[in-house]
């Protein structure tokens, strides 16, 4: 009987220490999608589609309104969120010439060495290398595949899984939170390939959209008349999007086949999958269009198929907030939701991201900490995704490293002493994929001043109160020249403290020259 008794208060005490660890150090949970534009959630305002999964989020935490990212391309922003430092600091600049370095200090080891276990599952996109700061990761190799796709899990064993890639990623993380220790915290990173090009719906999905004609964006035949960088650009739904492999119209079934992503169906998915498509390309060569008139009939595919994909992907991130409800983690969780930059809808004639422009620069991200933000709150303090690390490691009860460059606005959600930013500083190196410019630039309450360099020399002055669509560059109009000045005193005062050193040497020569 007396061992019965221990027995029992062995039980007790260890469920009252995981209480007692875990109500000081909350578990975390990070959800990062790939190119998911604000404009397509409903807790923004979207009105091309319903997204109650992010919007739960919304309701039962915050509303970020003011996100914003350092450098707007895939792997950059996850190096970016793991380092808590710039793109010239993590050493990742870019997806052409980059690998990250996972032997530097990442916000994730430093959890680990405050009792925290962690995994990452999903696309993380940083390199041919092995992670380090994850007890368990299980990760798509490279952009991944949206059907039948192959992960490495940790040791690097290579599994292919059959089925849709997001389904696959909710049981992955669902499985690992089902082994993970119960008494010790945990911080799980989920990393989706959704909404990234090319846009491969969920069988389920096909012509979820079909019977909607969305409008165009107000600028959606923007002429640059103003901008040398965008006129230079390709990246327009007009002449980049491609008829085969973006929008599923091939000139016939052999070539079809040939397309890696259609390769890996199984017979059955492929079935399904050409039923629709066909019937889709059938009222294509009927209509033939061209001229304006095929532009907006390749918009209206392009934004089917890519509402399409993100239904899927809040259709499951409305599962893992079911999961946990069911296992009575949702009082104890910080939950995040983000995507890794943002994207064009057709603003501008344009669809991918890079830009300083507000679309690109700006990115959508919801946080549910209960006990701490106030269902429906709204945070309109400029934030940036290199913010998260500091604020995650001070949340944690972890050190936080004196090299990270972010700010913690942990004080902001407790209703403490904080002091906002008044401007952003942005960078983005990559000098290939869609011809855009490096550049980087400033952007504060009213303005934004981009330097362009490279493939471009030039800069940009947008007054964002007078024109929020960024289409006049007012850099030459003189009545702006004290603005200029200001604004240059200002970037280049960002560009010490966040010791760019290459942005250093540009602005120098760009200041001498103009």
């Amino acid at each position: 009987m007396k061992q019965f008794v221990f027995f029992v208060l062995s039980i007790f005490m260890a469920h009252t220490a995981c209480v007692a660890q875990t109500s000081e150090q909350p578990n975390i949970l990070v959800i990062i999608s790939d190119d998911h534009a604000y404009q397509t959630i409903g807790a923004y305002g979207s009105p091309l589609t319903q997204t109650p999964g992010i919007d739960r989020l919304a309701k039962e935490g915050a509303l970020f309104t003011n996100a914003y990212v350092t450098n707007s391309l895939c792997g950059p922003s996850r190096a970016t969120f793991l380092s808590g430092r710039y793109s010239h600091m993590n050493g990742f600049k870019d997806n052409d010439h980059s690998t990250f370095d996972f032997n530097q200090d990442i916000f994730v080891k430093r959890l680990q060495a405050a009792g925290y276990q962690t995994a990452w599952i999903g696309k993380m996109h940083l390199g041919e290398n092995t992670p380090q700061g994850f007890d368990y990761y299980n990760i798509l190799p490279g952009q991944g595949e949206y059907y039948n796709p192959d992960f490495i899990a940790t040791g690097g064993t290579r599994t292919r899984h059959e089925g849709y890639v997001t389904n696959i990623i909710t049981t992955l993380s669902e499985n690992w939170l089902d082994q993970r220790n119960p008494s010790k915290p945990f911080c799980l990173v989920v990393g989706h390939k959704a909404t990234h090009r090319t846009w491969m719906p969920d069988l389920q999905d096909l012509g979820a959209f079909d019977n909607q004609t969305f409008p165009l964006p107000a600028t959606f035949y923007d002429t640059y008349a103003t901008r040398k960088a965008a006129q230079q650009q390709d990246m327009t739904i007009a002449k980049t999007l491609q008829m085969d492999y973006d929008l599923k119209i091939f000139p016939s079934r052999e070539e079809e086949s040939k397309m890696g992503a259609i390769q890996r169906m199984t017979p059955e998915q492929r079935a399904q999958w050409d039923a629709y498509y066909d019937n889709i390309k059938k009222d294509f060569e009927a209509r033939k269009l061209n001229g304006n008139a095929l532009t907006e009939w390749k918009y209206q595919r392009y934004i089917k198929d890519y509402l399409a994909t993100a239904r899927s992907l809040d259709r499951n991130i409305s599962a893992l907030l079911k999961y946990l409800d069911d296992h009575d983690l949702s009082k104890n969780t910080i939950v995040i939701y983000m995507s890794d930059q943002g994207f064009y809808m057709g603003e501008h004639g344009w669809f991918d991201k890079r830009w300083m422009y507000e679309e690109s620069f700006r990115t959508p991200m919801v946080m549910r900490y209960p006990g701490i933000i106030k269902p429906g709150t709204k945070i309109n303090d400029y934030i940036m995704n290199l913010d998260l690390a500091p604020t995650l490691l001070q949340a944690g009860k972890a050190t936080v490293p004196a090299a990270m460059q972010g700010m913690s606005f942990l004080p902001l959600l407790k209703g403490q002493a904080y002091t906002s930013r008044k401007a952003m500083y942005y960078h983005y190196y990559e000098n290939t994929v869609h011809h855009v410019s490096p550049q980087f630039g400033i952007k504060t309450g009213r303005y934004k001043l981009i330097r362009y360099y490279e493939r471009v020399e030039a800069w940009e002055l947008f007054d964002l109160q007078k024109d929020p669509q960024e289409l006049k560059n007012v850099y030459p109009d003189k009545q702006y020249t004290k603005i200029v000045t200001g604004l240059k005193r200002q970037l280049l005062q960002l560009i010490e403290q966040y010791k760019d050193a290459d942005a250093k040497k540009i602005f120098l020569s760009a200041v001498i020259k103009n």
